[in-house]
């Protein structure tokens, strides 16, 4: 199995300008949940706290960090404090003139791991300056003014050209728990059948022969990339199979809990419960009123 065979996220760009720059507030429900993307992206903490798990590394993040994130990175996002974040993805294509004229623009991507990590050092002084080029990106992004675009593309440029002359080291001196791409393939190609039939009543045996692991292998490996072992991942994804159903449908509860894969309502009742805070009933009670 090869990485470009396994589904990830695929982010649609304008052909002329195929870059992405916003604020999100907080973490949304999709963004808890692991996943991949073939785009490239930077990620700049404006106020809160909270935490990735990035190839099954965890990064707690703060004010003013940036991190990079490569296509293909397993990753998820979580708040632990009220979070505003700039969000900027962007298509590798945009740079292939720059790379033709000095490859070492996209280092800080293809060298991560070896050269840099996927959190920038906080207490570097050059974090002003990145921050600075961010914040000038965004403006420029916002303002559309005359060729906003060139000048979105020349602060990108700029702030990678930083970040390879100020950031790059020797080599990572942190012991890395992440994963190796060959374990990271396998693990996208369980979550995916996880995704594609979640309220099927997958077996661990049968989650890790997918990835041609033993059962026990597999857990350690799975639980490194996904931060919980597999079954309790199982429950997450049938939890918010039923959130959207709950939202967007007007089936019974009990053939909500059925549909999503729950052995009985009770067990969906309580695992429900566990995991939001209230009830099914209770839950779509309060989303139809708002």
């Amino acid at each position: 199995m090869r990485i470009e065979d396994i589904p990830r996220e695929k982010i649609v760009y304008d052909k002329q300008y195929p870059i992405y720059i916003g604020d999100t507030a907080g973490v949304s429900t999709p963004y808890q949940k692991l996943h991949w993307h073939d785009a490239l992206e930077i990620n700049r903490i404006k106020s809160g706290k909270g935490y990735y798990n990035i190839n099954g590394r965890i990064y707690e993040f703060q004010e003013g960090d940036v991190l990079l994130i490569n296509s293909n990175d397993l990753h998820c996002a979580y708040e632990t404090e009220p979070l505003l974040m700039q969000v900027i993805t962007f298509d590798l294509s945009w740079l292939l003139g720059i790379m033709r004229f000095d490859p070492q623009i996209v280092a800080p991507f293809k060298e991560m791991g070896m050269h840099y990590t996927n959190l920038l050092d906080r207490n570097h002084p050059g974090m002003t300056e990145l921050r600075r080029l961010l914040t000038r990106m965004q403006e420029e992004h916002n303002g559309q003014t005359d060729c906003y675009r060139v000048m979105v593309l020349a602060y990108l440029v700029e702030f990678l050209a930083y970040v390879n002359r100020h950031f790059r080291v020797p080599c990572v001196e942190e012991a890395r728990a992440s994963l190796g791409s060959a374990q990271l393939v396998k693990i996208r190609k369980v979550i995916t059948a996880m995704e594609e039939d979640a309220a099927y009543p997958w077996s661990l045996e049968e989650l890790a022969a997918l990835a041609f692991l033993s059962p026990s292998r597999f857990s350690d490996i799975f639980r490194q990339a996904v931060d919980m072992p597999p079954l309790a991942y199982l429950i997450v994804l049938r939890i918010e199979r039923s959130q959207q159903l709950l939202d967007t449908t007007s089936m019974k509860i009990s053939e909500i809990a059925l549909d999503c894969g729950f052995p009985s309502l009770s067990n969906f009742n309580r695992l429900f419960k566990k995991h939001l805070g209230v009830t099914p009933m209770l839950y779509r009670s309060r989303a139809s009123r708002s």
